[in-house]
């Protein structure tokens, strides 16, 4: 007789193992976050370096180019035997990748703006700090939004293939459904991942929102909420 087939979902198996979800999904949001958050900071100090000194274009875009083409997977195994399984591993290479897609978003979400713009800023006398408050980070908002969604998709997604290494998140759970060739655990792990990236992408679409009122069709809901407060 024919061996029954595996359900594609075990909802016993759910049920039953709610806190080890959970468990793994602030796992694969923590890498996200911390990744997520290094990643920006170093992206905006690059952009800062080439935008002041445009001579360095050429090696940090090369830089960032040669990082962009190593494979997930290779620096992922390259990086275990020096640094061992833990969060030090995914927090580095997902660091590296984050901020070689960032940067050039944020490269060019500045080199966009006109120079009539920041001519006025100058001739007003603002200073480079208030003219980077005022005028260059509120036009190049829309931009750096988009580059941080691109970059956040990227990095949950990229969660998900240290999983295959052991290293956390619902990549764990697609690992050992593929080991054990139970199905449940690698649906759990692949729309786990999906619901993430989804929720952050829609929380970086408000804060875009958000933070340019001035480019919110007028009437729209928020601006209701606004006047309600």
């Amino acid at each position: 007789m024919l061996a029954a087939q595996e359900p594609l979902v075990r909802w016993d198996w759910l049920g039953s193992h709610l806190d080890l979800l959970g468990e793994r999904a602030v796992e694969h949001l923590g890498l996200t976050v911390v990744s997520f958050v290094l990643g920006t900071l170093i992206a905006a100090v690059l952009t800062s370096v080439i935008r002041r000194w445009r001579w360095t274009t050429g090696p940090i875009t090369t830089l960032t180019t040669v990082l962009y083409t190593i494979p997930s997977v290779a620096l992922f195994a390259a990086l275990i035997p020096v640094f061992g399984v833990g969060t030090t591993v995914p927090v580095i290479a997902l660091t590296t990748y984050s901020l070689v897609v960032l940067t050039p978003f944020l490269v060019s979400a500045f080199d966009q703006i006109d120079p009539p713009v920041l001519d006025a800023a100058d001739a007003m006398g603002m200073t480079r700090g208030q003219r980077l408050r005022s005028v260059e980070l509120p036009v190049a908002l829309p931009s750096v939004i988009a580059g941080l969604r691109v970059t956040a998709v990227t990095i949950i997604g990229l969660v998900t293939v240290g999983g295959l290494f052991g290293l956390g998140g619902f990549g764990d759970f697609i690992d050992e459904g593929l080991t054990r060739d139970f199905p449940t655990l690698i649906v759990v792990g692949v729309i786990g991942s999906v619901l993430l990236a989804l929720a952050a992408d829609a929380t970086l679409v408000a804060i875009g929102h958000l933070a340019s009122p001035w480019r919110r069709p007028r009437g729209s809901s928020l601006d209701a909420a606004e006047a309600a407060t």
